[in-house]
């Protein structure tokens, strides 16, 4: 692991029932780079690295990474999953967006849903939403009360440690933006005749019960960051250092599993007598 790797994921990382303020946390954060094109070697080089610790994760079938994107409307999450696992092997890896809970959904407890995406063994699973909006959407809209949200903290941190207990790595970033920056990405949005699609009278629905949202996120953060599953609050009013701290802490924690990838089932030796055959016969 590099230096900034590991700094990333001591600078990001949130303590274990340590409660943030998140209003206190600068979404303007740059780490001291200049700008994009001053990370764009070290984004290329480490999503090549990325590309191969995952083929070797594929590969060995062991093991299985979880990684779950939460943030307000607008944080990046799409942006992330196009920006940062592209580098990933489609094969290799699954997205599930999660909505409003269908009438199915909600006839079971609410971790059914999520529980039935989680990767199988060699998978990655890239959460686009997750379980989270059980204790923070969940909570704000006065849908469950705060005894029924604390409950599924701990129903959450069990659910988590079950995973991990079977071999699944979980990682989790909250993407955080300014209420500034979301204005402005909504009027991008609104300009953009492709992105009309993602923009929603819900999304300034939800604008206006801002700190209500980021008092959720910062509760259910101090309650579920565990060593096994830990949170990362990532700065992301500047796309570039967001896409790079998100890329150099996965490639950080998949290059800590210290993968391995399967032993041959073919005789190599005899494989290579079949090859140098097969090109002298293609000599003619």
């Amino acid at each position: 692991m590099s230096k900034s790797e590991s700094d990333y994921r001591t600078r990001h990382v949130a303590a274990p029932g340590k409660k943030d303020d998140f209003r206190k946390i600068d979404p303007n954060q740059d780490g001291g780079l200049d700008s994009k094109a001053a990370v764009a070697n070290r984004l290329a080089e480490c999503r090549e690295r990325m590309r191969s610790l995952q083929a070797a994760l594929y590969a060995e079938r062991k093991r299985a990474v979880l990684v779950c994107l939460q943030g307000m409307d607008g944080a990046g999450k799409d942006s992330v999953i196009n920006n940062v696992f592209s580098a990933i092997n489609p094969m290799g890896c699954r997205v599930t967006s999660f909505k409003a809970p269908t009438e199915l959904e909600r006839a079971h407890d609410f971790l059914w849903r999520h529980h039935q995406a989680a990767p199988e063994a060699g998978m990655v699973a890239l959460f686009n939403r997750s379980h989270y909006e059980a204790v923070v959407v969940e909570r704000v809209e006065k849908i469950i009360d705060v005894e029924t949200c604390k409950a599924r903290f701990v129903e959450i941190n069990d659910f988590e440690r079950m995973l991990s207990n079977a071999g699944t790595t979980v990682i989790k970033f909250y993407l955080h933006i300014s209420k500034d920056e979301q204005l402005t990405r909504f009027k991008a949005r609104l300009d953009d005749p492709l992105k009309l699609w993602k923009i929603s009278a819900a999304d300034f629905e939800q604008r206006a019960k801002w700190d209500d949202n980021l008092a959720a996120y910062a509760d259910a953060v101090a309650h579920t960051s565990t060593a096994t599953a830990p949170w990362y609050i990532i700065p992301s009013n500047r796309k570039w250092y967001r896409d790079l701290v998100i890329s150099e802490i996965v490639t950080g924690t998949l290059e800590n599993l210290a993968i391995t990838p399967p032993k041959p089932t073919s005789d190599i030796d005899k494989l290579r007598q079949y090859l140098k055959h097969a090109e002298h016969a293609a000599k003619g």
